[in-house]
């Protein structure tokens, strides 16, 4: 092919982790693959916006799903595509309703590799009322199970069926024993009724962001 400006060259489709872009580091024409350009620690942006309500999850078996639905963005970070002190920041608002002393615990991980989850919270009654949680998360170390490093700490709250009254919950962890960044990990987020759920128990989400902020 001659040589073209770059005006003249056809146009891309839709980036992949596969593609490799020409830098310049000092006078030196190098390459550079797409995922560590999108992962750049001086990069912050959003990753992934919800486009529509998550398919609600009731106390009615299988009593756990995805508290995430379809979007535009990505919820994965390629192999090797984390940094030291990448951060990240989650929110997700919603509709929940419970019946008496059930429990509702919410778990957020990536694959099988649990980062930090809520523990069973005892829920009093709530009847369609509003729900908010925001979860932060940082990647303290980089490499393989056990080398690896995250940080993630949150929150919960949502109204009660008593008038003015907000229940809020507040939750970390840090995983690194099976945290593994030399892999594909894509965020998951699951909620699960317990303690004997009935058809009156649902929870599901109208927003949910990811945003990388460092």
């Amino acid at each position: 092919m001659p040589n073209l400006p770059i005006s003249q060259l056809p146009s891309a489709s839709a980036l992949t982790s596969n593609d490799v872009f020409a830098v310049v580091q000092s006078g030196v024409t190098k390459q550079s693959p797409y995922s560590s350009i999108l992962y750049a620690p001086t990069n912050n942006y959003g990753l992934f916006n919800q486009t529509s309500s998550s398919t609600p999850i009731t106390g009615v078996a299988p009593f756990s799903g995805s508290l995430i639905d379809g979007g535009v963005g990505t919820l994965s970070v390629p192999a090797n595509g984390f940094n030291v002190g990448d951060a990240f920041q989650a929110t997700l608002s919603g509709i929940i309703s419970a019946d008496n002393n059930k429990t509702l615990e919410i778990t957020i991980q990536t694959g099988n590799t649990i980062l930090v989850d809520t523990g069973a919270i005892s829920m009093p009654k709530i009847t369609a009322k509003r729900w908010r949680m925001d979860i932060d998360f940082s990647i303290n170390a980089i490499g393989g199970a056990g080398v690896a490093e995250i940080a993630t700490a949150g929150t919960i709250q949502f109204r009660t069926d008593s008038a003015g009254n907000v229940v809020t919950e507040i939750f970390s962890n840090i995983n690194n024993t099976t945290f593994d960044t030399t892999t594909t990990n894509t965020l998951e987020i699951i909620a699960e009724w317990g303690s004997s759920p009935s058809a009156g128990d649902s929870i599901y989400s109208i927003l949910f962001t990811l945003l990388k902020v460092y």
